[in-house]
């Protein structure tokens, strides 16, 4: 009985999306009309359309997207797709990523709340990277704690916000609402 529940129950799933790169129709933009809350963690890209060089969103990493539905509504629509599969827990049989709802809210909350939000991937991290430990007081990530991000030759101060295992995002910060905890 407890499967069950868990199908019916709200949560953020990991997916991959097998389609090329130029296709016209995206595994995320089916899911955004059928009105499925989606998040891709979108960057901008020069391309060239009909000889002009167009500024356009693509997608970070092509074949990534979270999708917060129940299991049951979308397994229905990943047995009607064949490019739009679930990523599995590793050692398990059959058992979906998911991503908990607060991780998921403060990480896409810091990205909206970012501009020019730079993503990288769990390999690009490395503990140089790490700063100081702060807390945001105020302003639109007030509550965030996190590690500074250090860049070499940046004026700009980051605040690196991760999705363990997923990904990571510098999102910048006013210096003004940053205190360093001890």
């Amino acid at each position: 009985m407890a499967s069950h529940d868990d199908k019916e129950e709200l949560r953020w799933y990991v997916m991959r999306d097998l389609k090329r790169v130029n296709a016209r129709q995206p595994a995320y933009k089916q899911l955004e009309e059928m009105k499925m809350e989606i998040f891709v963690p979108m960057k901008w890209s020069l391309k060239i359309r009909k000889g002009i060089h167009v500024r356009e969103e693509v997608p970070f990493i092509q074949d990534l997207l979270f999708v917060h539905e129940t299991q049951s509504k979308l397994d229905a629509v990943v047995e009607k797709t064949p490019t739009l599969q679930y990523r599995w827990l590793r050692n398990t049989w059959r058992e979906p990523m998911t991503v908990a709802d607060t991780d998921m809210e403060r990480f896409i909350n810091a990205v909206n709340a970012s501009e020019f939000p730079q993503y990288y991937l769990p390999e690009e991290v490395t503990p140089a990277m790490y700063g100081r430990k702060i807390r945001i007081i105020g302003g639109t990530l007030d509550g965030y704690e996190g590690r500074l991000m250090t860049t070499r030759g940046s004026k700009v101060k980051r605040l690196l916000v991760e999705l363990k295992g997923f990904l990571a995002v510098g999102v910048e910060v006013n210096p003004e609402y940053i205190r360093i905890v001890r």
